[in-house]
């Protein structure tokens, strides 16, 4: 058994299929009048299956189906109120099934299907520029 093998998994298993991965200088091109604008990268990878290693903003509750991955550790949560206040260094993560999270300062990686461009969650209101779906994450 790996190292990598022997971490905890949460959310659904990560498989064993190669994921694309993708870094937090990847996401966007550049950042103009009209706000910022995606990669290349994020809009070839769209509807993929992605890996992006960051940190666990701790979350609204306890027990949740999403959370916010930072680029650095927060000890606050960087939600925001609308898209146009969106930081270049967040990812929103919707996880398969609600959990419970680790630590704001533990380094994961997170994987799932890549979806860019605003979109408000039907449960929460919360407004997202960039996110995963049917996400899952393990610390490293």
């Amino acid at each position: 058994m790996t190292a990598a093998a022997a971490l905890p998994l949460m959310g659904a298993p990560i498989t064993a299929n190669a994921a694309e991965k993708l870094g937090f200088g990847e996401l966007y091109k550049s950042f103009g009048p009209l706000g910022l604008e995606f990669s290349d990268k994020v809009k070839q990878l769209s509807g993929k299956d992605v890996a992006i290693k960051g940190f666990m903003a701790p979350p609204l509750k306890a027990e949740a189906a999403f959370f916010v991955l930072t680029e650095i550790p927060m000890s606050l949560c960087p939600f925001c109120s609308s898209d146009a206040d969106w930081p270049d260094n967040i990812v929103v993560v919707y996880l398969s099934s609600k959990q419970t999270f680790v630590q704001f300062n533990a380094p994961i990686m997170a994987r799932g299907v890549l979806e860019f461009g605003s979109w408000t969650d039907p449960e929460t209101g919360f407004i997202s520029q960039l996110r995963l779906k049917d996400a899952s994450f393990k610390t490293v």
